[in-house]
């Protein structure tokens, strides 16, 4: 099978990392008899610099027909001048909403071989795989917003607004998920004093009814939730929520594994290519000494080969290769607390050497 990759490396320690997930991805279609064909362009700081535009045209054109998207990171100090006419952030929210792309995955796993790299105890955390859906188009972050006044009479006010097809369209594509998984959907709200959250519970209800009655399906309060990932965080499977909450329950959980450096993400739609990607930065302060840690990319590509490809049991390899090198002890600097690491080519093509074993 031939499918067609738009790398955007991106700024800092991008271009280092995506690197080592197209020699991974190479191995895979090297071990299932599948022909990558990968094509670079510009995204971000490096995409200003060059062309005035973080996201240029041809970005665009090439992402659309594209089966798949895999990116580094975007931004860093060079490009943060306030004064800026654009900012490397203003060509990662163009890109989403280019491609219609609704739905944040973030999944939480972590792997036991770094439970003591938690900062909670490793049997708390130990056997946590969540995997998240977030909103991402809709929300407060979209909703009607403004000033008025001056002084002390001053006010603003942003408005959470969502509709009744936005949100079946995002619990549809979590109760699916959870159908591949373990049958488990877990929905997070504020029912209790936010009419939006009423909406979204009575309709996420409705879906889950009448389209998915296998599944087994319960309700959160947000700030409940925010609890439980510190407790029991082992005990959720599939997450569906909206965006504020979704953004702040992903950042809590992403510290339950102990490095950013672990964690991929995806935003997908109803149609078209998805993308993927680190939810680390650019980290400028580390990029080019070849000390970054590939794995949360290698990782996203594995998503990517799941969510958007259908390759299930290629995404199985890449992430059994990962758990494989750390079984083995091999960690970069991120993960080795002080202790002896290994550079970025050298994850990388550790990585390599355990999807080509396995063939």
């Amino acid at each position: 099978m031939n499918h067609n990759i738009v790398l955007l490396p991106g700024d800092g320690i991008g271009p280092e990392i995506v690197e080592q997930a197209r020699l991974v991805l190479l191995a895979i279609g090297k071990r299932f008899g599948h022909e990558f064909e990968f094509s670079s362009h510009l995204l971000g700081g490096i995409a200003i610099d060059e062309t005035g535009d973080p996201l240029p045209p041809a970005t665009v054109e090439a992402c659309k027909a594209a089966s798949a998207i895999l990116l580094g990171a975007v931004g860093g100090p060079k490009w943060d001048d306030p004064s800026a006419k654009t900012r490397p952030e203003a060509g990662l929210l163009r890109i989403r909403k280019e491609l219609g792309l609704f739905a944040n995955l973030r999944p939480i796993k972590l792997f036991d071989e770094l439970a003591d790299a938690s900062p909670l105890r490793a049997d708390i955390v130990r056997g946590t795989d969540i995997l998240f859906f977030r909103e991402l188009t809709g929300g407060i972050y979209f909703g009607e917003s403004g000033t008025s006044g001056s002084g002390d009479d001053e006010t603003a006010f942003q408005s959470m607004t969502y509709s009744v097809g936005e949100v079946k369209r995002i619990v549809r594509m979590a109760a699916k998920a959870a159908q591949g998984r373990s049958n488990r959907l877990t929905s997070v709200d504020k029912a209790n004093v936010l009419e939006p959250s009423r909406l979204w519970r009575r309709t996420a209800a409705e879906v889950m009814s009448s389209e998915f009655p296998d599944v087994q399906y319960d309700v959160v309060l947000v700030d409940s939730m925010a609890m439980h990932l510190i407790n029991r965080p082992a005990d959720f499977d599939v997450v569906v929520t909206g965006n504020m909450f979704g953004d702040i329950l992903t950042d809590e959980a992403s510290m339950l594994p102990g490095s950013l450096g672990m964690l991929p993400s995806a935003s997908v739609g109803s149609d078209g290519p998805g993308l993927y990607e680190p939810i680390h930065g650019s980290a400028p302060d580390i990029a080019g000494k070849g000390i970054a840690n590939p794995l949360a990319t290698i990782l996203a590509a594995a998503m990517m080969l799941r969510h958007s490809l259908s390759l299930n049991e290629e995404a199985d390899a890449i992430e059994a290769a990962v758990a494989a090198v750390l079984t083995d002890g091999l960690r970069t600097a991120d993960l080795a607390r002080g202790g002896e690491s290994i550079g970025t080519e050298a994850m990388g093509a550790a990585v390599v050497a355990k999807v080509n074993a396995a063939s």
